[in-house]
C-alpha cells in the first residue's frame, strides 16, 4: 500500500525492462524516493565511477505519497552520480510525470549500463518497451514531447527528455518533464545523455492503493487545511511564487550580484515578482499570464509567462511566442543580478531556453556571471568567446550564451562545464562560486550565516533545498532566528537536513514545510503505507539518509575539505546593507555541526552513529 512494491529494471546495452520486487526492508528504513532511490545506487554502484560512464546507473523514484490524495503528491527524482559534481546526485521534480509513474504501477526505474543508438522508453502500464529514438536525437525537450505523443497517439502521456544540452552531455544539463518542470540540479541531464536514453513516456491507467483510507484521507485534509490558512502557501506563494523572495532578499542585503561581488542588486526591482504582474509599456500586457499547479498541489505557486514579442530577442522568433513556464525566484536571480543583467524580457526569454534544451538556470547563470568577471579582468577577450561581450549587465550576453549552451557550440561548449572549471582553466579558480563544484543559489552567506554551512555540507554540492535555513532567519519559520549571528545555527542547519531529506523521500513538495511540520506529514505517510510512521521515526530516517549520502562521497574521494566555502565569502567582507562589513563565519559553525552530526572532526560518522542508524 502507498509502495506499488515494483521496480523497473531497464539494461540499457542489452536493451531489456525487466520487473524485479521492491526491497521493502529498505523501505522501512529509507522511506521512498530520495532515501530509498540512494540506498539501491549506494549498493549497486563504485563511488568512484566516472559520472558520464557506462558503470554509473540513472534512478527515477517516486515516494509513497506519490500519486495519491495528499496535496502536492506528484514529485520525483532522480538519483545518480553527478556529472557536475562527482557526489551524489538527487534531483526532485514537480508537474505530473511522478504520478503517472505510480499510475502505472512502478515505485521507480533504475537505468544501467549504456544504448549503443539513441533510444527513449515507453512505460504503459505494466508494458515497458526501448524504441529507436534517432528521429527525435537533436531535438529539444518541447520537440520530442510533441514528436512522441503523436507517436503514440495519446496526448495523455506525460514525458520526461533531455534537450539538445544533455545529448552533448554539458555539465549541468537537467532532466525536463510535462515541458517545464525539472529535475534541475547537478548534471542529471548529462548522465542521461551519455547513456543514449533520450526521453522517458509514461502512461499509467491505475491508481495508488493506501493502507487505511479512511484515516488517510482524514489526515490529507487536515494538512490541506493547514496549507490554505497559512500566509506563504495560502497566499503568498499562490500569488507571488517563489519571486516573492526577490526584493526580499535584496532588502535584507543577501542577493549574490554580479559573482558575489556585491550582495545587493540596484535592478532588482525591476526583475521582481511585482514587475512580473505590471503591464507592459509596448504591449498592456504582463509578463506573468496565472499560477499553475503540479499534480494534487493546492498551493500552485508554477508561473505561466508570455514573452513580449516586440522585444529584441523574440521578434524574429516565434517558437517562443507562445505562453510557457515562467520565471521562479532562484533563475531570476542567477540569470539577473547573478549578471547583472535587469531586462526582465531577456530573463524569461533565456530561462524558456533552459526549459526547452535542458539547463540548470542556477548553474548557468552564475557561469555566466563568473565568465563576465573574467572578461572584465581580461582573460576572456572577443576573441576568445566568439564575440561575445560578456560584460556585467550586458542581456544581449547573456540571451546569446543560453542559445549557445542550449546547443553547446562555440564558446557555449567552454561554458558549458560549469563555473569551477571554466575559472580554473583561466587561471582563477577562486572566481567560481561553488562548494564541491555546484554552484550556490539565490541567498548569500554574509547575510544569511546559516546558508553558508548549508552550503559548505550539502552532500550534492551547494543547495539550498537540502537546508533552507532562510525560513528561520529571514522568514522565521518556524521560528525567527537572526541571520548575522552564527550562534544556533549548526543545530538548525542539521535539523532542516535531516527533516528534508525525510519530506524528499515521501513524494511530497518541500514548500508544503513552509506551513507543515513533520506531525502534519507523519499521519499522511502512515495511513499510506506499513511501518508505524511516527514524526520521530521520520525524522531519524531523514538523518540516516543524510549519512548514508555522506558516506557515498567520502568513498568517492570526497574529505572535510571540500566543507567549504569560496574565499569570497569568508574573505572579502559585504559592501552594503545589514551585513555591511561581516563574512561568514563558516570556521565557527562546521565543527559544532560535526559535533552535532556525531562525526570525528574529520567530518567522518563515528562508528557509534553508523550503528546507531543501522548503515
Amino acid at each position: 500500500m502507498g509502495w506499488t512494491s515494483k521496480i523497473l529494471r531497464v539494461n540499457l546495452t542489452e536493451g531489456t525492462a525487466k520487473s524485479e520486487p521492491l526491497n521493502m526492508d529498505w523501505a522501512a528504513k529509507y522511506l521512498g524516493q530520495r532515501g530509498l532511490a540512494s540506498r539501491y545506487l549506494v549498493e549497486e554502484i563504485d563511488p568512484r565511477c566516472d559520472p558520464l560512464g557506462p558503470g554509473n546507473k540513472l534512478i527515477f523514484a517516486t515516494g509513497p505519497l506519490t500519486g495519491t490524495a495528499a496535496s502536492t503528491g506528484g514529485r520525483y527524482s532522480v538519483i545518480t552520480k553527478g556529472a557536475l559534481t562527482n557526489a551524489i546526485a538527487c534531483s526532485n521534480s514537480g508537474g505530473y510525470w511522478g504520478a503517472e509513474l505510480k499510475f502505472a504501477g512502478w515505485d521507480m526505474i533504475i537505468l544501467e549500463g549504456r544504448s549503443p543508438k539513441p533510444v527513449y522508453l515507453a512505460v504503459i502500464d505494466d508494458k515497458a518497451e526501448l524504441h529507436d529514438a534517432s528521429g527525435i536525437w537533436g531535438t529539444s525537450v518541447w520537440q520530442t514531447d510533441e514528436w512522441i505523443k503523436k507517436r503514440h497517439q495519446d496526448p495523455m502521456m506525460h514525458v520526461s527528455a533531455i534537450g539538445v544540452a544533455g545529448e552533448n552531455q554539458v555539465l549541468y544539463s537537467c532532466i525536463v518533464n510535462d515541458l517545464h518542470r525539472a529535475a534541475g540540479r547537478s548534471g542529471v541531464g548529462a548522465v542521461m545523455g551519455s547513456k543514449n536514453l533520450k526521453a522517458i513516456a509514461v502512461r499509467g491507467t491505475g491508481g495508488v492503493r493506501v493502507r487505511d483510507f479512511k484515516a488517510f484521507m482524514a489526515a490529507a485534509n487536515a494538512g490541506k487545511k493547514v496549507l490554505r490558512d497559512n500566509a506563504v502557501t495560502g497566499q503568498g506563494l499562490p500569488t507571488h511564487g517563489t519571486q516573492v523572495l526577490m526584493n526580499v532578499i535584496n532588502e535584507v542585503g543577501a542577493l549574490p550580484t554580479r559573482n558575489s561581488r556585491d550582495v545587493q542588486f540596484e535592478g532588482a526591482h525591476d526583475i521582481s515578482a511585482e514587475a512580473m504582474a505590471t503591464p507592459r509599456k509596448t504591449d498592456g500586457r504582463k509578463n506573468l499570464l496565472t499560477n499553475q499547479a503540479c499534480f494534487g498541489c493546492t498551493i500552485a505557486c508554477g508561473r505561466i509567462s508570455k514573452i513580449d514579442e516586440s522585444h529584441y530577442t523574440v521578434r524574429n522568433k516565434p517558437e517562443y511566442w507562445h505562453a510557457s513556464g515562467g520565471l521562479e525566484y532562484e533563475a531570476a536571480w542567477a540569470l539577473g543580478a547573478a549578471t547583472g543583467v535587469n531586462d526582465l524580457e531577456a530573463l524569461t526569454y533565456t530561462n524558456f531556453i533552459c526549459n526547452e534544451q535542458g539547463l540548470d538556470p542556477i548553474s548557468f547563470g552564475a557561469t555566466v556571471g563568473a565568465a563576465m568577471e573574467l572578461y572584465e579582468l581580461g582573460l576572456l577577450s572577443k576573441e576568445t568567446t566568439g564575440g561575445l561581450e560578456m560584460k556585467f549587465g550586458s542581456a544581449e550576453a547573456l540571451t546569446r550564451a543560453a542559445e549557445l549552451v542550449g546547443k553547446a557550440e562555440g564558446f557555449g561548449k567552454e561554458l558549458g562545464l560549469g563555473s569551477a572549471r571554466l575559472t580554473a582553466k583561466h587561471g582563477k579558480p577562486e572566481l567560481a562560486m561553488t562548494v564541491k563544484g555546484q554552484e550556490f543559489p539565490a541567498y548569500d552567506p554574509r547575510g544569511i550565516q546559516g546558508m553558508g554551512l548549508t552550503y559548505a555540507t550539502s552532500n550534492r554540492g551547494a543547495c539550498h533545498l537540502r537546508s533552507y535555513t532562510v525560513s528561520s532567519e529571514i522568514l522565521g519559520i518556524p521560528h525567527k532566528t537572526d541571520p548575522l549571528v552564527t550562534d544556533g545555527k549548526a543545530g538548525l542547519v542539521k535539523a532542516f537536513q535531516d527533516a528534508t531529506a525525510a519530506v524528499d523521500s515521501t513524494g511530497l513538495c518541500v514548500f508544503t514545510t513552509f506551513a507543515w511540520t513533520l506531525n502534519d506529514i507523519a499521519p499522511q505517510v502512515d495511513a499510506a503505507v506499513e511501518g508505524g510512521w511516527t514524526p520521530e521515526k521520520m525524522l531519524e530516517a531523514g538523518e540516516r539518509i543524510w549519512n548514508l549520502e555522506r558516506q557515498f562521497n567520502m568513498r568517492a574521494g570526497f574529505t572535510a575539505a571540500d566543507d567549504r566555502l569560496p574565499d569570497r565569502l569568508v574573505k572579502e567582507a559585504a559592501r552594503t546593507g545589514p551585513a555591511k562589513g561581516l563574512v561568514n563565519g563558516l570556521d565557527k559553525m562546521l565543527p559544532e555541526y560535526y559535533e552535532l552530526r556525531g562525526w570525528t572532526k574529520d567530518g567522518v560518522p563515528t562508528n557509534e552513529t553508523v550503528a546507531r542508524l543501522a548503515l
